[in-house]
């Protein structure tokens, strides 16, 4: 705690995001997602924008191609993505979600906007609009208009 008694904003914010995580995944778990990984939801929401290559998927999390790469073969292997050939050049290959990443996507999105409901709820809707004007002011606006965020976006 500070001087005045109150805790370190930094580390607010941390615990925040980290109850919102957590209720989450065990709201996905509840569905049958008991296995996600931290960076399942980023890829998710990437590919339920549609199917793209391991590049277009590294461009668009800002990662580099080999990170992508493995993150595509474990939700490859747990069965949320899948590769197929690019139906213009079978020569590239798509990753698309799969019935389960597609179900996991679905599941995740329901818990986000029942997060912010219970939000509005107890708080009421001016300050859940302006907290949400503070997050994008943190965030900068650049990077919340950035194309890998606009796949995010509910």
């Amino acid at each position: 705690m500070t001087d005045s008694g109150k805790l370190d904003f930094g580390i607010l914010l941390l615990l925040a995001e980290q109850e919102f995580v957590r209720g989450l995944r065990a709201a996905t778990a509840e569905q049958g997602f008991t296995d996600q990984g931290r960076s399942d939801g980023f890829v998710l929401r990437t590919l339920g924008d549609g199917p793209t290559t391991i590049g277009g998927m590294a461009e668009r999390l800002e990662i580099t191609k080999q990170g992508a790469s493995q993150l595509a073969d474990d939700m490859e292997r747990r069965g949320y993505v899948e590769r197929r050939p690019d139906p213009s050049d079978a020569r590239v290959r798509l990753l698309h979600l799969t019935d389960r990443g597609q179900a996991a996507l679905k599941a995740a999105r329901k818990y986000h906007q029942a997060y912010e409901r219970r939000l509005r709820t107890r708080f009421g809707d001016q300050a859940v609009d302006g907290l949400r004007d503070v997050l994008a002011a943190m965030a900068g606006e650049s990077e919340v208009i950035t194309p890998h965020f606009k796949a995010l976006m509910y």
